[in-house]
């Protein structure tokens, strides 16, 4: 795994450091430019075996919480004509289908109007309420990079220089 900031391999387990409002993966090293939201967990030792055995029956199963590749998703084109056609169908005010999404009516007026983007949970509440397709899985590109090898993805350090004090 490379970091995000200065492309650089990490050793070791990886910082997830908030920087500028961005979660990003970093070394150690880079992990001083930002807040560190996650720092790597050290293995924990018990001295008392008998206590270790104790304790593993109260423990919840662990669960691979680990997602293999992250899904994007993408508004389609003319998305809220697709909306106010859908909601005047099913003879719907945006007073209603506010209510029915648990939204402001002033919310469902942004988006028909263009004037507000939902964000992917509230396009899918619209989904599946006004039964459309509004959302798109959009394929990540992220194995044409692999496949190449010589090839890298872009990192914050190749863009800008970082100024060290």
């Amino acid at each position: 795994m490379n970091c995000e900031i200065c492309g650089s391999e990490i050793k070791g387990q990886p910082y997830k450091t908030k920087i500028d409002n961005s979660l990003m993966v970093t070394c150690k090293e880079c992990s001083k430019y930002g807040k560190v939201q996650q720092t790597p967990q050290r293995p924990t030792n018990r001295k008392n075996k008998s206590n270790q055995k104790n304790n593993n029956s109260r423990r919840r199963p662990q669960q691979n919480t680990r997602r293999i590749q992250e899904e994007e998703f993408e508004l389609i084109e003319g998305y809220q004509k697709r909306i106010k056609d859908a909601r005047e169908k099913q003879q719907l005010t945006q007073k209603k289908l506010g209510e029915k999404i648990y939204e402001r009516e002033s919310v469902i007026a942004h988006i028909e109007s263009g004037k507000m983007i939902p964000d992917e949970r509230l396009a899918h509440k619209l989904e599946k309420t006004l039964r459309i397709k509004i959302v798109e899985k959009i394929e990540s590109n992220e194995r044409e990079f692999r496949d190449i090898g010589r090839l890298r993805e872009a990192t914050i350090g190749d863009i800008a220089r970082i100024k060290r004090s």
